[in-house]
């Protein structure tokens, strides 16, 4: 970007490597490319800890500004992306080099934290999809593709099923190791299908999203902490686009995991 010098004494130099070595802010730097967010924004979609200690970081090495309640990438930070990040070298536009997946083990199956009687399964695939995730996501009737985390989310009813480039499979909502196991079947079946014929899906149309499934999700205590006289309400402005789900507070608590999750689906939606 014209105008914007980069570092060029030796402390600036090492203030800028140190602030980028460090792999939560390199994915907030990377995050804040998509525009301006609040800091809470960046701690739900990065991570929590030690967050104020890695903004103050990237602001001490001038990669970011901080002011009015927003985060931003400063024009040092925005030129710094543009010509020191580089593509992630398996990144496809088409299934032509994909091979076909197996699944290699059911590692964990632990209860989960909304249902004790159900459980939160991680899995393994292989070989990784990396980047051809992407093109599959038109296979799955509520999946979308997170290019921040590099993984296809995609939700069947209660059960929350979220691939990675990685090869990692992780399930919440599962009844048992049988259920999950024949869910992982029936994904490895569906993509190894669309792999074999190389050529993604087409693109499908936009899965309709109804107030009372947001509804369904949310804790239903009609606290008011949001500003809404009941969560029906929160749901039907949050369909607007009106109000963020990071309003309703209940949510950041430990018991709501898996509803925050599908709520974070639901949305991509709306």
């Amino acid at each position: 970007m014209a105008g914007v010098d980069m570092p060029g004494k030796p402390e600036e130099i090492k203030m800028v490597s140190n602030a980028m070595a460090n792999v939560p802010r390199r994915k907030m730097m990377a995050f804040l490319a998509g525009g301006e967010r609040t800091s809470e924004e960046i701690g739900e979609a990065v991570g929590k800890s030690m967050l104020d200690y890695h903004l103050k970081i990237l602001e001490q090495a001038g990669l970011i500004e901080i002011g009015a309640g927003k985060v931003r990438l400063s024009e040092f930070g925005k030129n710094f992306m543009e010509t020191k990040v580089e593509k992630p070298k398996d990144a496809v536009t088409d299934l032509s080099g994909a091979k076909p997946v197996e699944i290699t083990e059911v590692r964990q199956l632990l209860p989960c934290i909304a249902d004790s009687t159900k459980f939160r399964i991680i899995a393994q695939m292989a070989p990784p999809l990396g980047g051809a995730l992407k093109p599959l996501e038109p296979l799955f009737p509520r999946g979308r593709y997170s290019e921040r985390i590099g993984a296809l989310i995609i939700q069947r009813g209660d059960v929350l099923i979220t691939i990675y480039g990685t090869g990692s499979v992780t399930m919440t909502m599962i009844k048992g190791e049988a259920e999950a196991r024949g869910v992982l079947a029936e994904l490895r079946e569906k993509i190894n299908e669309a792999i074999a014929k190389g050529v993604a899906p087409a693109p499908r149309e936009k899965v309709r999203v109804e107030p009372m499934e947001i509804y369904r999700y949310l804790p239903q205590t009609d606290c008011g902490e949001c500003g809404e006289q009941s969560c029906y309400s929160f749901s039907i402005r949050l369909m607007a686009g009106e109000v963020s789900l990071d309003l309703c507070k209940p949510l950041e608590d430990p018991e709501y995991r898996q509803n925050r999750e599908h709520l974070l689906v639901l949305v991509e939606y709306i």
